[in-house]
C-alpha cells in the first residue's frame, strides 16, 4: 500500500511524504525476502516503473556516527529486487535539497559529496563485503570493505576512520542519479556477472546500506548498528529469496596498444624526442565459477596511473612506500591482504607478463599469483620472477587463518618468505597474532631472518584497548613485501575512552586515547637494555555538529642515540694548523615535546578544508640534536562549479636549531591539481607539484659545534658537508575517456624540471618530458 501511494505520488510530481520512523524488531525488520522479476527498467534516475512499487522496501534508519543507535533524521527509503541477471536498487534519500552535496565528478571521487553505500556480503560471513557507491548524479565509488581493517589511525587521530574502504577494485555496474525537490533519487543495476558468491541454489547474502550527509558530517545505516563493536559486517540485515541467479559465463578481453615519445637533451644540448613502436598489450579475465576467478596480462601499461603525490619523511630509520595504484594487481587484491605488508606488489615494477588466481576454492580463500618482471631493472641483467601464494580460512564465526608463501628469484639470488597468521574474535576481544620466516640466499650464502607479531584488542563503544608486541630479527627480508624497517622489537599499549554529548549537544563526541610504546634494536630488547626510543601520546578527537572534527596531540618522547645511523660520521675538530678528524658520538639521548593540531572543515557546498600542524622540540637526525620542528600540511577541495574540482595542497616541513635559530633542514611540497568533468565518461586532469628541498651545512651542534663530516662510499675519505639543495617540479595532463572500467582512451604529456633557485621559476630547465597515448578496448560476452 505504501509502495502504491509512493508511485502515485510520484507520477502526479508530488512530493512523497516521508515515512513514519518507527523501531520493529531487528531480526523481523533486517530479514528481507526480496522479490524475483523477469522486468526491464529503464535506468534515469526516476523510480516511475510499476516493479518499483513491488520490490522490498527497506527503511526505518539510524545514525551510526558521530552517535549511534538513534533514529535518522533524514529519511531514507531503499527499494530492492532482482532480475535472473542482475540485483537493482531504488533509493530515495530525504532532505533539504539545497543541503544536498553532488558533483559530477571522476569515479572513485566523490568523498565530498552525499552518497549511498550498497554493501553486499555475497557470502554471508560477515567478513567481506563488495561495496557499490553512487553520489546523487549517478557518479560511482566501489571497492570491499575487509572485516578487521579499521582504516587510517595516525598518531594525531584517536580513533580510526568510520568507514575503511579499499576502493581500489573496480567493478561494473550502471547508476543514475537525480536532484529532487525531497532530495534526490538514484538507481543502481549490479549483475550478477560482476559479484561472486556460493554455488548453492539459495543464496542468502548479508547486506547493510550507509547513507552519508555531507551537510551535517552524519552517517546512517539501515541496520541499527552500534560503534565499537568487534564487528560492523557481522551487524548487517540478509537478503532471502536469492534463487537460480544467472551469472552466464565471464569472459573479458582487454586488448591495449599504447604509444610513447619521450624527450631529453642532446648532446650538443638541443632538445630532441625519440620513441619506440606501440607497445601492444592485453588482458583476458575468465570466470572459472562463481566464485573464482583467473586473470592474466601480457606486457600490461600503466600509463593511467597518476603520479604518487610527494610524502613527508620524519624519521631517516623508516622507509616510505607508496600504495599500488596499477589496475591488474587491484583486481581481487583483498585476496592478497597479509598483516605488515609481507605481500606488496608494487615490489614488481613492469612486469612482461603476469598470471593470477584468486577466488574460494575447498573452503579457502585463494589468491595466487605469478609474474615476470622486466630485466632492466636487476643490476645484473636476470629477469626476476615472482611467484606468491596466499590462502585464508574462516574460522568459526568471526575468525580467520591464513598462510603466506612468496619467492622472487633472479639470476643470482633469491627470497622467499613463510608465514602463518591468525585473527581470533571472541565478543569483544580480538587476537592478531603473526609469524613468518625469510630465506635470503645470494652467492651461495643463504641468511634466516624472523618475524612475530601478536596483539589483542578490545572493541566497546566507550571503552576500549589495543596492545601489540611486535619484532623482526636483522636477518629478516622479503622482496615481494614492503617492511619499513627490520631489525626492531617494540611494545605499544593504548587504551581509549569515547564520550557523547546530548541530542542538542553543541559537541557531539569526544574520543580521547592515551599510547604508550618503546621500540628497541631486536636483540637488545631480548638483553633488556634501554629502548631506542620510549613515547607518550595523548591524543584527542573532537566532532562538533555540523561536520566540524578537531584533533588535538600531547606528544612526549625520549631518544637515544643510534651509533649504527652514523658509523661514516665524524667531527672536524681544529686544534691548530693542521684539522684533525674525530669520531661523531653524539648526545646520549634527546627529549622531545610536540602539540598537534589537526582541523577538518564541513563539506560545505563548494568547498571544505584540512588543516594540521605539528610544533615543538624534537629530533634533529641530521646532526644528532635537538630543533624546533614545525611541520604543516593543508588542503582545500573547491567546487566553483558541478564539474570543476580544485584541489591545492601544501606541506612544509622545517628544522630549527634552539641555539642561534638557523634552519637546519626545509622541505615544501606544494602541489595543485584540477579536474574537469565534461560528461561521466571524459575527464580533463592537470597536475603540478614542487618538491623544494634545503639542507644546511652539518655541525656537532650539541657539543662542539664544529663541522660534521661524512664518509665518502666510494673513496672512503671524510668530506665536509655542504649546503645542499634540490628544486625539482613536474607537472601532467591527462585527457581521459572511460566509458566503462577497462574501456579507456588516454592522451597525456608529463615535464620535469629543476629549478636552480627554490621557486624561482625563471630559470626552471627541463629535464625530461614525454608524451603518451593509450587505446583499449574491454569485450565481454
Amino acid at each position: 500500500m505504501v509502495s502504491s501511494l509512493l508511485m502515485a505520488l510520484q507520477l502526479a510530481g508530488a512530493t512523497p511524504p516521508a515515512p513514519t520512523l518507527g523501531e520493529p524488531a531487528d531480526s523481523v525488520r533486517l530479514n528481507v525476502e526480496i522479490p524475483r522479476r523477469a522486468a526491464e527498467v529503464t535506468l534515469d534516475g526516476v523510480l516511475d516503473e510499476a516493479v518499483w512499487g513491488e520490490a522490498a522496501l527497506l527503511q526505518d534508519f539510524y545514525q551510526y556516527s558521530p552517535q549511534d543507535g538513534i533514529p535518522a533524521a533524514d529519511s531514507t527509503r531503499v527499494m530492492v529486487w532482482y532480475a535472473p541477471d542482475a540485483i537493482y536498487f531504488g533509493v530515495q534519500a530525504f532532505g533539504d535539497p539545497a543541503s544536498v552535496r553532488a558533483t559530477l565528478a571522476e569515479r572513485d571521487r566523490i568523498d565530498n559529496d552525499d552518497q549511498i553505500l550498497i554493501l553486499l556480503d555475497t557470502f554471508g560471513d560477515g567478513r567481506r563485503a563488495t561495496v557499490f557507491g553512487v553520489n546523487p548524479l549517478g557518479v560511482q565509488m566501489d571497492g570491499i570493505r575487509l572485516e578487521g581493517e579499521t582504516g587510517r589511525a595516525g598518531f594525531f587521530r584517536a580513533e580510526a576512520e568510520v568507514h575503511p574502504l579499499d576502493r581500489n577494485p573496480d567493478f561494473t555496474y550502471e547508476t543514475r542519479g537525480r536532484l529532487t525537490e525531497f532530495g534526490y533519487e538514484v538507481e543502481v543495476r549490479i549483475p550478477f556477472k560482476s559479484l561472486r558468491y556460493s554455488s548453492g541454489e539459495q543464496q542468502v547474502w548479508g547486506l547493510n546500506i550507509i547513507r552519508v550527509v555531507q551537510a551535517t558530517g552524519r552517517t546512517h545505516t539501515w541496520s541499527r548498528a552500534r560503534r565499537g563493536q568487534a564487528s560492523f559486517l557481522g551487524q548487517s540485515g540478509t537478503l532471502t529469496g536469492l534463487r537460480e541467479l544467472d551469472r552466464g559465463v565471464v569472459l573479458e578481453l582487454q586488448p591495449e596498444i599504447t604509444g610513447r615519445v619521450e624527450g631529453s637533451a642532446g648532446t650538443d644540448g638541443d632538445w630532441g624526442y625519440g620513441g619506440e613502436s606501440p607497445q601492444v598489450g592485453g588482458n583476458v579475465t575468465w570466470g572459472i565459477s562463481q566464485n573464482l576467478t583467473l586473470n592474466g596480462s601480457v606486457r600490461p601499461d600503466f600509463s593511467q596511473v597518476e603520479a604518487d603525490a610527494g610524502r613527508l619523511s620524519f624519521d631517516p630509520r623508516q622507509a616510505i612506500s607508496f600504495p599500488e595504484k596499477r589496475p591488474f594487481f587491484l583486481e581481487g587484491s583483498e585476496r592478497f591482504r597479509v598483516p605488515n605488508q609481507l605481500i606488496h606488489t608494487r615490489r614488481i615494477v613492469q612486469p612482461d607478463a603476469a598470471v593470477k588466481l584468486n577466488g574460494q576454492l575447498a573452503g579457502f580463500e585463494v589468491g595466487v599469483l605469478s609474474a615476470l618482471d622486466d630485466p632492466s631493472i636487476q643490476a645484473d641483467g636476470g629477469r626476476p620472477w615472482f611467484n606468491i601464494l596466499r590462502l585464508q580460512r574462516d574460522v568459526g564465526a568471526s575468525s580467520t587463518a591464513g598462510l603466506l608463501y612468496t619467492d622472487r628469484r633472479g639470476s643470482q639470488e633469491s627470497n622467499r618468505v613463510v608465514g602463518a597468521d591468525a585473527r581470533m574474535v571472541h565478543g569483544a576481544y580480538t587476537l592478531n597474532a603473526q609469524a613468518a620466516g625469510s630465506f635470503n640466499s645470494h652467492g651461495g650464502v643463504t641468511e634466516r631472518g624472523q618475524l612475530w607479531d601478536l596483539g589483542l584488542d578490545r572493541a566497546g563503544r566507550t571503552f576500549g584497548f589495543t596492545t601489540r608486541i611486535r619484532g623482526t630479527t636483522d636477518d629478516f627480508l622479503t622482496r615481494a613485501g614492503f617492511l619499513s624497517r627490520t631489525g626492531t622489537a617494540s611494545i605499544r599499549m593504548s587504551p581509549r575512552w569515547t564520550r557523547f554529548g546530548g541530542t542538542e549537544s553543541r559537541l557531539e563526541s569526544w574520543a580521547t586515547s592515551l599510547v604508550f610504546s618503546g621500540s628497541w634494536l631486536h636483540e637488545a630488547m631480548w638483553k633488556g637494555d634501554t629502548p631506542e626510543d620510549i613515547k607518550f601520546h595523548w591524543n584527542n578527537t573532537f566532532t562538533f555538529r555540523g561536520g566540524w572534527s578537531v584533533t588535538g596531540s600531547l606528544l612526549l618522547e625520549r631518544f637515544y642515540f643510534p651509533p649504527y645511523l652514523y658509523a661514516d660520521y665524524a667531527v672536524e675538530r681544529q686544534t691548530g694548523a693542521i684539522p684533525d678528524t674525530v669520531p661523531f658520538v653524539g648526545t646520549p639521548s634527546i627529549g622531545n615535546l610536540d602539540l598537534v593540531l589537526n582541523v577538518a572543515t564541513p563539506q560545505w557546498n563548494r568547498l571544505g578544508a584540512t588543516f594540521f600542524v605539528v610544533g615543538g622540540r624534537d629530533e634533529n637526525f641530521d646532526e644528532w640534536a635537538p630543533a624546533y620542528i614545525v611541520i604543516g600540511e593543508a588542503g582545500v577541495d573547491w567546487r566553483p562549479s558541478d564539474q570543476l574540482r580544485v584541489s591545492p595542497t601544501y606541506a612544509r616541513q622545517q628544522y630549527i636549531r634552539p641555539d642561534d635559530g638557523s634552519t637546519v633542514r626545509q622541505r615544501d611540497l606544494p602541489r595543485l591539481k584540477l579536474e574537469y568533468q565534461l560528461t561521466r565518461a571524459i575527464f580533463l586532469r592537470a597536475v603540478a607539484q614542487y618538491d623544494a628541498v634545503w639542507r644546511d651545512a652539518l655541525r656537532d651542534d650539541t657539543r662542539t659545534g664544529d663541522p660534521l663530516l661524512i664518509r665518502n662510499p666510494v673513496s672512503g675519505v671524510y668530506q665536509r658537508t655542504t649546503e645542499v639543495s634540490r628544486n625539482h617540479l613536474q607537472m601532467d595532463l591527462l585527457f581521459s575517456w572511460q566509458p566503462t572500467p577497462g574501456t579507456v582512451l588516454f592522451v597525456g604529456y608529463g615535464n620535469a624540471l629543476s629549478d636552480p633557485t627554490a621557486f624561482g621559476f625563471r630559470e626552471a630547465a627541463r629535464v625530461e618530458d614525454g608524451f603518451f597515448a593509450k587505446l583499449s578496448y574491454r569485450f565481454q560476452n
